[in-house]
């Protein structure tokens, strides 16, 4: 896969959708991470994966961050 066809993979988020996605555990806000598309709660210390597209926000889903 070269630069152009890995970056085409990296899918965006909508930052609409970002705007009213929270935590559900804690209803803090989240944070967008392009690189591992991941929703990340800091105060849950949860990064939330986002796969082909659709954020899953389930806590048992959802992988612990170091920290």
């Amino acid at each position: 896969m070269n630069a152009e066809e890995d970056s085409a993979a990296v899918t965006r988020i909508d930052p609409k959708l970002l705007e009213i996605l929270v935590c559900p555990v804690t209803k803090a806000t989240l944070e967008y991470d392009a690189a591992r598309q991941e929703l990340i709660s800091r105060a849950a210390k949860l990064a939330y994966p986002i796969r082909d597209g659709i954020p899953i926000m389930l806590p048992e889903e959802a992988r612990q961050l170091e920290g």
